[in-house]
């Protein structure tokens, strides 16, 4: 198993946090979090990880370099991040396509009990990680769900239409690989195609009658990293210091 983190953004909502410093790498306890993320998949058995970069890919590379990791993990520069989506980033990694593997956005962390979970479930094309809560928000990748399959995913979804989250973790085995990367030529040949996020390929395999499966999550412990309060809970779950807590105060 492979694993492809999607780690090109800069991470605007959290200015001036990102000024420079690509979001991936903000601190968490003696960690980036982007090394949480490969420590944990190495952990795991993944055998080989590659981080689509951009925004000052320079410093993600020398992260990866200073710790060692070998042949193990690679980077792979998008020269196109600032005019495009991440849809790009995933066709920019195709050719990394070819057996199975997981695709993570690049500002999630995750627990070991979860991504356990997650390869532990049992083998389908595709399979889009969610969770379940009392209340969506408009941030939230909503998912409709009927039975354990995918009928559509996006943040647009009414609260009438959601059963979960998606938490950016996707697996892709047997015939998923080459099913998911024929999407992406098909989309990104399409005028709109860079501007599209990579779960909008995965909504429109749903909604062609294309069997997306699901692997529910819920009580595992996870996080997203998209504004300040984001990052206090991710400081909160994955062990930040008190030196890390007190430079966010400083900007909320």
């Amino acid at each position: 198993m492979q694993a492809i983190i999607l780690s090109a953004g800069r991470g605007s909502r959290l200015l001036p946090l990102t000024t420079d410093l690509p979001k991936c790498l903000l601190p968490v306890g003696l960690s980036s979090v982007l090394t949480l993320q490969i420590d944990t998949l190495l952990n795991r058995g993944i055998e080989q990880i590659t981080i689509v970069t951009g925004f000052n890919s320079h410093l993600v590379e020398e992260e990866v370099l200073s710790l060692r990791y070998g042949e193990k993990v690679r980077t792979l520069y998008n020269p196109f991040y600032q005019v495009a989506d991440n849809l790009a980033s995933c066709w920019m990694a195709r050719q990394e396509m070819n057996n199975d593997f997981l695709l993570i956005n690049g500002d999630t962390l995750f627990s070991l009990e979860l991504l356990k979970k997650v390869l532990a479930a049992p083998p389908k094309n595709i399979s889009v990680t969610i969770d379940q809560k009392e209340h969506y928000d408009g941030d939230d990748m909503k998912v409709s769900l009927s039975g354990y399959q995918l009928t559509a995913i996006g943040k647009t979804l009414l609260p009438q239409q959601t059963q979960g989250e998606s938490i950016g973790m996707l697996r892709f085995m047997k015939n998923g690989p080459s099913i998911f990367k024929n999407e992406l030529e098909r989309l990104m040949r399409m005028e709109e195609g860079t501007k599209s996020w990579f779960l909008s390929a995965i909504n429109g395999l749903a909604l062609s009658g294309r069997l997306v499966d699901t692997t529910n999550i819920k009580g595992e412990t996870w996080a997203e990293l998209d504004t300040p309060e984001d990052y206090e809970i991710c400081l909160d779950l994955f062990g930040g210091s008190q030196m890390q807590r007190k430079r966010l105060a400083a900007i909320k």
